[in-house]
């Protein structure tokens, strides 16, 4: 595709940003647009994932068909089968009429069922039914209906776990993951991106009540871009329209722009609590989903338990006067810890990441918070390596430039 094609693409969905996921993301959606096929389309929650399922609605056969966006998560379990399919009158409490379903009102059409992952089960095999041969039955009837329906899915968990777990079913996946398009998180972007989208939603916002225009100091541009953004385009615009709102002023002749610097955008940057990004299944990072949540945190609680019981040991042991700082005994249990868990410090890897060597009480130090627990693991996860950061970055399911960046900040505490 020509950059000038796909400039019009992105000016007529309203796409800010250059990065190459992204994209990609858009080419991969026009390539498969003209077919019938099934696509599932990942990310975090405020990626912008919604933007996909137009795109290749307006380019596909079924453009003048209807398209229905449907978000499967907002939709009560009592009532999603309902919704989705229809009811006959007297179907259930409430039920006082006839009603048509999503599938019958996109017939022809494109039908985006957004967060599809949180599906009931029984719903999940009406809907392979339904992808399958294009039969489903209305809620309270017995009559097979069709329907000629494309469906588009997204989902903002890690499905083939959700899968692994019993939670989603495996036939289910297959069939709607044939084409999958990732949205890359904005931090993964190109940090250029992150500034272009405020930009724009703070020009947006100015724009509409007749506000000054807000431009960002280049300490603050820094700022900007240097945050990892959890909430994605969704929390940076918020932030854009909140700095705008209280920030800026009616226009007047003369002063139409305001410049903000690092010290007052700051006070509209949330603090960053102690996480790790880990990956989403679909190769780059993401912030933790529920599932891969229960994954990094288990690690985490485990490795903790194992610092906690060296500590106490040693702690024990000092408060009897059978070992010191100097005793032989203490290097002997770190030694026996480290092979235990990984945890063995590497002379050339502590000499390149200017990692000091401490005494055993404090290289053991006492858990606290997320944060210092990912700096834990990652260290161990490194040493474990010989300080190969690539290969720590595999092991643990994180990009190597949030290994670089952690490591940066550990250097500046």
């Amino acid at each position: 595709m020509d950059l000038q094609e796909l400039q019009r693409i992105k000016n007529k969905f309203d796409i800010i940003g250059n990065d190459a996921a992204l994209t990609h993301a858009i080419e991969t959606a026009l390539a498969v647009a003209p077919t019938d096929l099934a696509v599932l389309i990942t990310g975090e929650s405020g990626v912008g994932k919604d933007v996909i399922p137009r795109i290749i609605h307006q380019n596909s056969l079924r453009k003048t068909g209807k398209y229905l966006a449907v978000n499967c998560g907002a939709i009560p379990e009592g009532t999603i089968n309902a919704e989705l399919f229809g009811h006959e009158k007297g179907a259930f409490t409430g039920a006082i009429g006839e009603r048509k379903g999503y599938f019958e009102e996109a017939n022809g059409g494109t039908l985006f069922l957004d967060e599809i992952g949180e599906l009931p089960k029984e719903t999940q095999a009406l809907l392979l039914r339904v992808l399958q041969n294009g039969e489903y039955l209305k809620v309270g009837s017995s009559k097979v209906e069709k329907t000629d329906v494309r469906v588009i899915a997204a989902t903002n968990i890690n499905l083939a776990y959700a899968v692994a777990t019993g939670k989603f079913r495996e036939d289910l996946y297959y069939r709607l993951s044939g084409i999958q398009i990732k949205v890359p998180a904005l931090r993964d972007r190109n940090k250029d991106d992150q500034y272009l989208l405020f930009r724009k939603f703070s020009s947006d916002f100015a724009e509409k009540y007749n506000l000054c225009k807000i431009s960002l100091s280049h300490d603050a541009i820094s700022m900007l871009t240097s945050y990892r953004w959890p909430g994605n385009i969704r929390q940076l615009k918020n932030v854009a329209e909140t700095v705008t709102a209280l920030e800026s002023k009616p226009m007047t002749p003369g002063q139409e722009r305001i410049e903000i610097s690092a010290d007052r955008l700051e006070g509209y940057i949330p603090q960053e609590q102690g996480s790790i990004m880990v990956a989403d299944g679909t190769g780059s990072t993401g912030s933790m989903n529920s599932s891969e949540k229960e994954q990094i945190v288990k690690a985490i609680f485990l490795l903790k338990q194992e610092v906690d019981r060296i500590k106490e040991k040693l702690e024990s042991m000092a408060s009897a006067g059978v070992a010191s700082r100097q005793d032989s005994n203490a290097p002997r249990l770190i030694e026996e810890f480290g092979k235990s868990t990984g945890f063995q410090q590497n002379a050339n890897f502590q000499q390149n990441n200017n990692i000091e060597h401490t005494a055993p009480e404090e290289e053991f130090p006492k858990v606290t918070s997320m944060e210092e627990a990912s700096d834990l693991l990652i260290k161990k996860c490194l040493a474990k390596h010989d300080g190969k950061v690539k290969a720590a970055a595999e092991e643990l399911g994180i990009s190597e430039r949030t290994i670089y960046r952690k490591l940066a900040k550990m250097k500046q505490r």
